[in-house]
């Protein structure tokens, strides 16, 4: 085997020298460098999400729970619904004109009474005693006055005989006057004798005219007495008609025709004067009254028509009163009937009244909605063309019923809003819907 020797070369020595002493620094990026570009990734970073993040006046929020209504053009009929109660139109209430003790009853609550139908008899002792006195009283007077009255009629014809014997008197003294004046003239008639008969003539002339005088004198004052006495007279029989009328109210009648209602008075039962013992309705004839927010106080107005649907049909009826008094934020009203009146109605049954406030006219309109409450009309939520938002508008709405609403301004056919309630986000001003 045979081995062969290779070649080495020298192993060299490193030169020394100041070359070979510099310190070369490792390539990199500087601490500030670096702090810029993450201070930029964290801004990049926040405006991506801001773009994504909804804002402080907006809120996202599934389609699917709103209602979007389309703003239409339509006829806006100016009605109001009403719950209205059937009454009685005429009630007519019993109260006894006179206290007393209960001592018949004749018919039961709830009949059906005549005018002047006696319901119950009433006694009351002191009554009919102090009646009886006035009576008694009232005829002593009469019968005094009558008197009176007998003694003027007397002193007139009285009058008249002695103005009838005076009168004849005169008539006799101045004929006698006349037959002796030519006698006296040729001296068969005493001068002396003349002038006595003409004296005499003249005496009856002046007491006749006197008692003419003093007749129509007391022909004035009689004749003002006795009107005095007559009026009088009059007066007192009215009181003493009046004092039987009085102790008549003890014996209750029906004061008009009607259904007896609220009667329930009972044998020995002490009734005070004026106390309510019933009332009478008038029959077969009936009205509605019906309470009215008081938003509607100065637009409802006598004369106005209203419709009731009751059993398939539809019926008429028209304001007739208005109770201006406000109570609980209503007002009530009456309505009759101004035709027939729905069968079988009851007296306290409540009906659906639809009242007309004002005549059908052309108008933009959008379905009455529960979000008429939260922003009183003012504004609406408006959907995008492509349904992707919603942003508020102001809007001026005017009258509503309960179906719909009348646009004024702000919204356009076509257009569509949010009619559903605005609970959770009436304070925003945009919302992003989903699901659409």
């Amino acid at each position: 085997m045979s081995v062969i020797h290779m070649p080495t070369e020298p192993v060299s020595t490193p030169a020394h020298g100041g070359a070979m002493d510099r310190v070369v620094a490792p390539r990199g990026l500087s601490t500030r460098a670096k702090a810029g570009i993450a201070a930029a990734l964290v801004a990049i970073a926040a405006a991506g999400l801001w773009s994504v993040a909804p804002g402080a006046n907006s809120q996202t929020i599934a389609a699917e729970r709103l209602t979007i209504s389309i703003v239409e053009r339509g006829t806006f009929e100016d009605f109001l619904p009403l719950r209205a109660r059937v009454t009685p139109l005429v009630t007519v209430f019993l109260d006894s004109i006179e206290g007393g003790r209960v001592e018949r009853v004749l018919v039961e609550d709830g009949a059906t009474v005549q005018k002047g139908q006696l319901l119950a008899e009433l006694s009351n002792a002191e009554l009919q005693l102090s009646v009886l006195a006035r009576q008694t009283e009232v005829t002593q007077q009469l019968n005094s006055m009558r008197s009176q009255e007998l003694a003027l009629a007397q002193n007139r014809l009285a009058n008249e005989r002695n103005l009838l014997e005076a009168d004849l008197a005169a008539r006799k003294a101045m004929r006698l006057a006349e037959q002796q004046a030519p006698l006296a003239e040729r001296g068969f008639v005493a001068q002396r004798t003349f002038r006595d008969t003409a004296d005499d003539a003249a005496y009856q002339r002046e007491r006749l005219q006197v008692m003419r005088r003093t007749m129509a004198t007391d022909e004035r004052l009689q004749t003002g007495q006795l009107a005095q006495l007559r009026a009088a007279s009059q007066s007192m029989g009215a009181g003493l008609e009046l004092a039987r009328r009085n102790l008549d109210g003890l014996n209750l009648r029906a004061p008009v025709s009607g259904q007896l209602s609220g009667f329930s008075i009972q044998v020995g039962q002490s009734m005070g004067r004026g106390e309510r013992i019933g009332q009478i309705d008038s029959p077969g004839r009936n009205k509605l009254i019906a309470g009215v927010d008081e938003f509607y106080l100065g637009r409802v107005q006598l004369g106005q028509q209203a419709s009731i649907e009751s059993d398939g049909r539809q019926f008429r009826a028209r304001v007739t009163k208005i109770y201006p008094q406000v109570r609980n934020g209503q007002f009530e009203i009456d309505l009759q009937f101004t035709g027939d009146e729905p069968p079988r109605i009851q007296r306290g049954q409540t009906l659906q009244v639809r009242l007309v406030l004002d005549d059908p006219a052309p108008a933009i309109l959008i379905p009455n909605g529960a979000f008429y409450n939260e922003t009183g009309g003012a504004w609406v939520f408006v959907v995008s063309p492509d349904g992707e938002e919603a942003v508020r508008r102001t809007v001026r709405l005017g009258r509503r019923n309960t179906d719909a609403i009348e646009v004024l301004d702000g919204l356009e056919p076509g257009e569509r809003v949010l009619t559903s309630p605005y609970t959770g986000f009436a304070d925003k001003d945009r919302l992003d819907l989903t699901g659409r």
